[in-house]
């Protein structure tokens, strides 16, 4: 049976009207300065990679996999984006994919929005850029090294962002820290070993067929129509298997259910295309794809666009 893949963000209502000004505060700056960072950092012919890069972690994250406990993950992309584009442009990337899916998918609120922002594109990105680099420093900059970093890398950033969200949990007064603690870390231990084995695969083809986008050997990334087209195709095939996604709970969502504050959670205020299904379409299979070729062509069109516009101001001395 088809099915259409669950939501994966905090909603509203799971935490305080406190901690989500905090967050939001927190995640305008840091956004801001990446902003301001990446005019500096990227490439002319790197630009394009951003773009993709986005569209494609926003396809993957509608294709949830099941793990042990009657539970589900699915992939967060902070680590390949980090080693892929640096962590400013990843910080970028990584906004781009969570704000569209909060404004047009109603997958999580948007009161909560800054601490999604800040769990996924600030945390996830700062864990695996340290992650990484600290095991390139310790095993060199090689083939097996990079491949070892991005499962490190990946692993811990979402061990250490499903933390960060339990800390929200807490402080909040949802959960007690007795049980939002260890239940986001151990159902999120797991999850983490699924986003390790993806980001390993996605790395081990980047190095056989383009080394250089990995920066291996110290060279810089680069763009072309190679990574235009693959990367476009992967996304395609992404899209075209996310109605095949688990619809079991993913991990906040059973640790919620578990621990009494599912309930907590409040609906959309506005509904665009809930539940990753475009309306009017009567097959849920078609509905779900729909919604993901929309998706990706969305997130593809911001990220283009904020990274030509730093680009721009920062070639004409702006």
């Amino acid at each position: 049976m088809l099915l259409s893949p669950v939501a994966m963000h905090i909603p509203d209502g799971f935490l305080s009207v406190l901690v989500s000004i905090v967050l939001w505060i927190v995640s305008i700056v840091i956004v801001g300065y990446a902003l301001k960072r990446v005019g500096k950092d990227l490439g002319e012919r790197q630009v394009p990679l951003m773009g993709v890069l986005a569209a494609a972690i926003f396809a993957g994250q509608m294709l949830n996999f099941a793990v042990a406990g009657g539970t589900s993950g699915h992939l967060m992309g902070a680590a390949i984006a980090t080693i892929l584009m640096g962590p400013w442009a990843a910080i970028l990337i990584m906004t781009s994919v969570v704000s569209i899916q909060a404004l047009i998918f109603q997958d999580g609120g948007l009161l909560v929005l800054g601490a999604n922002i800040f769990n996924m594109a600030i945390v996830g990105v700062a864990v695996a850029y340290m992650a990484y680099r600290t095991v390139l420093r310790i095993t060199g900059n090689v083939k097996r090294g990079i491949l070892i970093g991005g499962f490190v890398a990946a692993w811990f950033s979402i061990e250490i962002a499903s933390l960060s969200v339990a800390m929200q949990l807490v402080f909040s007064g949802t959960s007690p820290a007795k049980l939002a603690i260890p239940a986001m870390a151990g159902v999120h231990a797991l999850i983490g070993i699924g986003e390790g084995l993806i980001t390993v695969g996605a790395l081990a083809f980047l190095l056989s067929a383009r080394p250089d986008l990995v920066k291996f050997g110290g060279t810089r990334p680069i763009g072309g129509r190679l990574v235009w087209l693959v990367g476009l195709l992967v996304t395609l095939a992404l899209v075209i298997a996310s109605p095949l996604a688990s619809t079991r709970p993913d991990g906040l969502e059973w640790v919620a259910k578990q621990n009494g504050f599912l309930e907590t959670a409040r609906g959309p205020l506005y509904r665009i295309i809930p539940d990753y299904l475009v309306p009017g379409i009567s097959s849920e299979a078609l509905a779900t794809i729909a919604a993901g070729i929309l998706g990706t062509a969305i997130v593809l069109g911001v990220s283009l666009g904020v990274a030509y516009s730093r680009r721009n101001r920062q070639t004409s001395g702006g």
